[in-house]
């Protein structure tokens, strides 16, 4: 039996490509732009969940920096990370920039982001502008910036990924979502490894998926599987993320041995 989508909106802006939509299927609300890829996922019975692989892989931050505070992230969609560390990382202060204030608006009404507060700030502006204007400010810079074309090319040069690593912290971690299939990958990534001197783990979630891709202004002090899988243990705890499963893939799409993760220096 097929399974049909309830259409719930759609925002037009100047054009189709800009177009903001919603739909849902099974209990589960999904936001499109300008197309039919699924931008952003929530299952309504479990608003602040994350339901979609590739954003509890990118949690994985939290494996590498207990002590994270600030995190700034260019591109809001339908809010799933912004209302995710808000509702389970009080610790956490966020910062995001999101371009299309339909976006915002949508991802408000439909998607339960809630309203600007004194640990998260939704910010409309153009992200390459705040990168430019602010350094040495985010223990941890997330990109999710894809569009209906893709990821653009402004969020992909080499001198993007240089800005990036002057706005975050001198412990700061890049955290940015890229398509395993998109045939300029291995660009994407040469280049993120230059800028970080080769302090890049990749962390694919599905094939050909999304992959997350970590890069470290400054390589984490301790990077044994033994230490990594506790620190998992212990987050799986107080979150619903398969966190020990993602050491695991972390170990095996990764240099390491039977002991350890490896970073390799360019």
């Amino acid at each position: 039996m097929l399974r049909m989508a309830k259409h719930l909106m759609r925002g037009l802006a100047k054009n189709s490509d800009d177009s903001v939509d919603v739909s849902e299927v099974d209990g589960v609300r999904s936001l499109h732009l300008g197309s039919v890829t699924i931008q952003s996922a929530m299952r309504i019975r479990d608003p602040f969940a994350l339901e979609l692989s590739y954003t509890r892989a990118i949690m994985c931050f939290l494996l590498f920096n207990q002590q994270i505070k600030n995190l700034l992230s260019i591109g809001l969609g339908g809010g799933s990370l912004a209302k995710y560390v808000h509702a389970y990382c009080p610790e956490i202060n966020s910062t995001v920039i999101e371009l299309n204030p339909r976006i915002i608006q949508v991802a408000r009404s439909q998607f339960w982001v809630p309203e600007n507060d004194e640990r998260l700030e939704v910010i409309e502006g153009d992200g390459l502008v705040y990168l430019a204007e602010h350094q040495d400010i985010a223990d941890v810079l997330l990109i999710d910036a894809f569009d209906s074309n893709g990821i653009p090319p402004n969020f992909c040069s080499q001198d993007f990924f240089d800005q990036c690593a002057n706005t975050l912290t001198s412990d700061g971690i890049l955290v940015i979502n890229l398509w395993g299939s998109d045939k300029k990958f291995d660009v994407y990534l040469q280049r993120i490894e230059q800028t970080f001197d080769g302090k890049v783990l990749t962390l694919p979630t599905g094939k050909p998926g999304n992959i997350a891709v970590f890069g470290f202004k400054r390589e984490p002090a301790d990077l044994r599987l033994a230490s990594l899988r506790e620190r998992a243990k212990a987050l799986e705890k107080t979150h619903k993320i398969e966190f020990l499963q993602f050491v695991d893939k972390l170990a095996e799409h990764n240099a390491s041995s039977s002991n350890r993760l490896f970073m390799l220096k360019i």
